[in-house]
């Protein structure tokens, strides 16, 4: 059964810069408690900074801009009272490569955000966690024996699930995932799609992802982003997963998940 603390994230009216270059255009997207959302559409039409401004990683950049706000839970993530360490922690990040510390245990790299948010905890409680989160991240059974081992040792399939544990540790409400697999190899591909698929009952999920069998596989709903002769990027169409592959409304959509363009 879903969590009953699952919560939903809002954008609203996004529109985004990288200085004088305008990269969205009033891109408005509800993304469902419990749900796991795809962003799809070809490269650069500006999905991936729309989910790194769902999180207050665009502020990274220092040419980079924006209007519009990033509601979850009704609570305006870009508040000027709001920090921006709670943002990150409420609305944790699985990049497209995998990105453990290498030279850190498993163990230590699950952990990693705990220090990096402030939060304490004793030792048992830490012990619970790891395997808490590398069981929920479908990792536990093929590494409980080495937790002491380098997470930079693992298969790169692994690195990614010690990814999402490490993400999961902190507790967040909604996850983000930039191309999670398009670095693996099928087997570890599946595994991860399994592992989303698990988690949606207690996190909410949004995806980025340029293979749409996956979004079709993993997705309860999609946004289709598209970018035309030189416009900002903005939503074309967005709905239940089954509907945007096998119904769209919009000829370009269509086009789109059959392989005609992108």
């Amino acid at each position: 059964m879903p969590s009953p603390d699952l919560v939903g994230l809002d954008a609203r009216h996004i529109s985004a810069w990288f200085g004088e270059h305008k990269v969205l255009q009033d891109v408005s997207l509800h993304m469902r408690a419990g749900e796991v959302t795809a962003l799809i559409g070809p490269s650069g039409c500006g999905k991936s900074t729309f989910l790194r401004i769902l999180n207050r990683m665009h502020e990274l950049i220092p040419s980079a801009s924006l209007a519009g706000e990033v509601l979850l839970a009704g609570e305006d993530l870009y508040a000027r009272d709001r920090r921006l360490t709670e943002a990150r922690r409420q609305v944790g990040m699985v990049f497209q490569k995998p990105n453990p510390f290498p030279t850190m245990s498993i163990y230590d790299n699950v952990l990693a955000g705990l220090k990096l948010t402030g939060l304490k905890a004793s030792r048992d409680t830490k012990d619970d966690l790891v395997e808490e989160c590398l069981s929920k991240a479908g990792l536990w059974k093929e590494v409980r024996d080495r937790l002491r081992s380098p997470g930079g040792a693992l298969s790169g399939g692994q690195q990614q699930r010690l990814c999402i544990a490490r993400s999961l540790a902190i507790k967040p409400k909604v996850l983000l995932m930039d191309e999670p697999c398009s670095a693996l190899d099928p087997t570890s591909t599946r595994r991860i799609e399994q592992t989303i698929r698990e988690l949606v009952d207690e996190v909410t999920i949004v995806i980025v992802t340029h293979n749409m069998q996956q979004a079709a596989r993993v997705s309860d709903r999609c946004a289709f982003f598209l970018a035309e002769a030189g416009t900002p990027g903005g939503i074309v169409e967005h709905g239940l997963t089954d509907a945007m592959f096998s119904r769209p409304q919009d000829q370009r959509t269509s086009d789109y998940v059959n392989g005609r363009f992108g």
